[in-house]
Parts: structure tokens; C-alpha cells; sequence
């Protein structure tokens, strides 16, 4: 059982550095420091779209509008943080109590 929790603790570790990427890389197109013309900027972009969007439009839905502030990866950090720390801290001890 402690091999399941471990495993979705990682899950969650790398989403946290996919969502940090795409919030780089948004930074990035909108300080036109990167060309999105280019063919890798772009397969990487939609790739890290394809991530996160889902989730980000799950959690827009029930922030209000802050015009061209987005704080929907903040939340996304928040929230893993919280699952990480919830797993680390209650799960993996409630397992060893019980043998599992």
C-alpha cells in the first residue's frame, strides 16, 4: 500500500513541475522572449497546454475574473501541496499503524 501512495506522491511532484513550466512558458510568449513560430517552443507549449488546461478551466469556473491575472496555477500548487503533505503526514503513518 505504501508503493501506491508513494507512487501518486510523484505523480503529483512532476505535475507540480509541469504546471511551474507552463507558467514559465506563458511568461515567456507574453515577454515575447521566446518564438512561438518555432516548431519545438510549440509541440512543448501545446504539450504543456494539453496538461494543464483541464484543470485550470475546472478551477477558473470558481475564481472570479481578475482581467489578465490568472491565478489558476497558484491553486493548482496549493492544492499538491496540501495532497502531498496530507499523504506524507496522515496516509503513509495511518499504514504503518495498520501493517498495511
Amino acid at each position: 500500500m505504501l508503493a501506491v501512495t508513494y507512487v501518486i506522491y510523484q505523480a503529483l511532484n512532476l505535475y507540480w513541475w509541469i504546471v511551474i513550466a507552463s507558467a514559465v512558458l506563458s511568461w515567456l510568449y507574453a515577454f515575447n522572449i521566446v518564438n512561438p513560430g518555432n516548431p519545438f517552443v510549440d509541440s512543448v507549449g501545446r504539450f504543456l497546454w494539453q496538461m494543464t488546461e483541464p484543470v485550470y478551466r475546472r478551477i477558473r469556473r470558481f475564481l472570479p475574473d481578475l482581467g489578465g491575472i490568472d491565478l489558476s496555477p497558484l491553486v493548482v500548487l496549493f492544492a499538491i501541496m496540501f495532497l502531498q503533505i496530507l499523504i506524507a503526514e496522515y496516509v503513509n503513518p495511518a499504514i504503518y499503524r495498520a501493517g498495511l
